[in-house]
């Protein structure tokens, strides 16, 4: 039971950056329909007065707009860093679930291995190297790294 719960409050609290996110991109999304509704409204004016080159000249200064507010958060994150830099800031998350990962393998290998030479039956060597606190920290690794990435997905 114990390791069903912190399964489930691990991967939630993978997706609490997007919850986050999600609250932002709510507030600019209305932002931006009442941007667009002005510039509409802008553009129907100027089509009456005759001017339609106008028109054209916004859609571009729109589409420069769009395109760089698209580009202005990861130019926020990696403001004033090098490209390896960001790149091992990307790497923290996945570097440690592959290294307890690996820790796991290794203690699990040569506890069972230690478990052979000793003359120990199998049912006990499973039963003292799976344990149930093992259980709760392999479902915690694997359900807050793949929660994640189920949260990063759009």
């Amino acid at each position: 039971m114990f390791t069903l719960l912190t399964t489930l409050v691990s991967f939630l609290t993978g997706g609490v950056p997007k919850l986050l996110d999600f609250f932002q991109n709510r507030s600019d999304n209305k932002h931006e329909i009442e941007m667009a509704k002005l510039q509409f409204a802008q553009q129907l004016e100027l089509q009456k007065a005759g001017f339609v080159a106008q028109k054209e000249l916004e859609e571009i200064k729109y589409d420069e707009i769009q395109t760089t507010s698209l580009y202005q958060h990861d130019i926020e994150i990696g403001k004033g860093a090098s490209t390896w830099v960001i790149n091992l800031r990307a790497m923290v998350r996945p570097a440690i679930t592959f290294g307890l990962f690996g820790l796991l393998v290794c203690t699990e290998f040569f506890g069972f291995y230690f478990a052979v030479h000793t003359g120990t039956t199998y049912q006990l060597a499973m039963s003292n190297l799976w344990s149930d606190d093992m259980q709760t920290v392999w479902a915690s690794i694997v359900a807050f790294h793949f929660g994640t990435r189920a949260f990063d997905k759009k």
